[in-house]
């Protein structure tokens, strides 16, 4: 949860048990972690993902200091360090740190000038590798809050394009950008649906009454999820390949509506490559749908479509994996469960289930057990409200 004002001021006293000084001057931001509710391996296809911003995060502590030092500290890893502000580099030796390096780097791409140096403190409380968007949450915390320090304006926006740019150039990791846009433009109690490859976005309220969001951690290590991940991309590019015969045009997935697919899916020359892309146009239907009854109050259809949404990830995008697919099915046979499904890239990471308020001990206790069972891995829950994007705390 976003720290609360015990917290903070333990946090405060941290910062100046690190960098000295009074806490006059420190400034104190949040941004959050966020979770896909539906809308998975579509992004770089073209179409709609539907994510949102939880309420814990990252918190940013910050002071400028005197000189043109960033020092940078965690209350999460042991790693600390100072870099002058004229010679920002990635540096494989700084770990967690070249992201928040990255974001000065791009704000001086973006002629930022900065009067002086800061004193940075991170106290994250996002599980490292659960796939809830840690790095996002750091990149887009640090860049809104050394544009609030100096003086610049504040589009959240363009600051989840640019937290995207330093993650994709520096430090190469060739990720979507639905991670920092949920993380900056989050609304409490709404979800985000947004065309990912035109940035068009609306705010759907996300009123789940007596249902939480839980999150599973399977605790499992992702692995394969970067080579799978190009592996699919390039049999989505194969699939646009063959569908232009009756689609000269077609670019992305994205641009077919599902009963246009299904007129032309013969098209497609390969069985894996034509049930890759069945997924993608259909989990786009699914999100779209979603929408729907979500507006219409109807709980039980948006479970169903999370179910629907888990099922074609296992079995036509093959992306879940044993430990994803005993978490899912422990989870549906718990009762007051509506829906479950895996959420982020896949291969390990979380699953995200709506639940029955008075379900959630039992859920916690059934499902460990049976994962365990199962497994032999121990799981983490989370039990989830959304919050708002990134902002600065009173």
């Amino acid at each position: 949860m976003i720290a609360t004002m015990a917290n903070l001021q333990q946090l405060k006293q941290q910062f100046i048990t690190l960098f000295g000084g009074s806490e006059d001057t420190i400034r104190v931001f949040h941004a959050p972690g966020r979770v896909n509710l539906i809308g998975e391996h579509t992004d770089y296809n073209g179409g709609y993902v539907f994510p949102a911003a939880l309420t814990f995060g990252t918190t940013l502590l910050l002071r400028p200091r005197t000189d043109n030092k960033l020092a940078f500290a965690s209350t999460n890893f042991e790693l600390h360090g100072e870099v002058s502000l004229g010679s920002i580099r990635y540096d494989k030796k700084d770990d967690w740190m070249n992201y928040p390096k990255g974001i000065v780097h791009e704000l001086q791409q973006r002629g930022v000038e900065f009067s002086s140096g800061f004193d940075l403190l991170y106290h994250g409380e996002i599980p490292n590798g659960a796939g809830l968007s840690s790095s996002a949450s750091i990149e887009v915390v640090t860049a809104f809050a050394l544009l609030s320090a100096a003086g610049q304006p504040i589009d959240t926006v363009e600051i989840a394009k640019l937290a995207q740019r330093s993650e994709n150039e520096f430090n190469g990791v060739k990720c979507g950008i639905m991670d920092q846009f949920a993380v900056a433009n989050g609304q409490k109690d709404h979800a985000i649906l947004l065309m990912c490859d035109t940035l068009e976005y609306d705010l759907i309220p996300f009123q789940s009454g007596a249902y939480k969001l839980v999150i599973g951690n399977t605790n499992k290590r992702r692995g394969l999820a970067d080579s799978k991940y190009n592996e699919r991309r390039g049999q989505c590019e194969q699939a646009v390949a063959d569908l232009q015969q009756a689609h000269p045009s077609l670019t992305l997935l994205g641009q077919l509506s599902l009963e246009q697919f299904e007129a032309s899916e013969h098209l497609i020359q390969d069985e894996t490559v034509r049930r890759r892309a069945r997924h993608v146009v259909e989990e786009i239907d699914r999100v779209l749908r979603s929408i729907e009854v979500l507006k219409a109050n109807d709980l039980a259809a948006f479970g169903s479509l999370m179910n629907g949404s888990h099922d074609s990830l296992r079995d036509l995008y093959e992306v879940t994996g044993a430990e994803l697919d005993a978490m899912v099915e422990a989870a549906r046979s718990v009762e007051g469960v509506l829906g479950s499904r895996m959420t982020g890239a896949g291969f390990g990471g979380c699953t995200v289930s709506l639940v029955h308020e008075d379900a959630i001990e039992r859920f916690k206790e059934q499902v460990g057990r049976k994962y365990n069972e199962a497994t032999g891995l121990t799981a983490d829950f989370y039990v989830c409200s959304i919050g708002n994007g990134v902002e600065e705390l009173v």
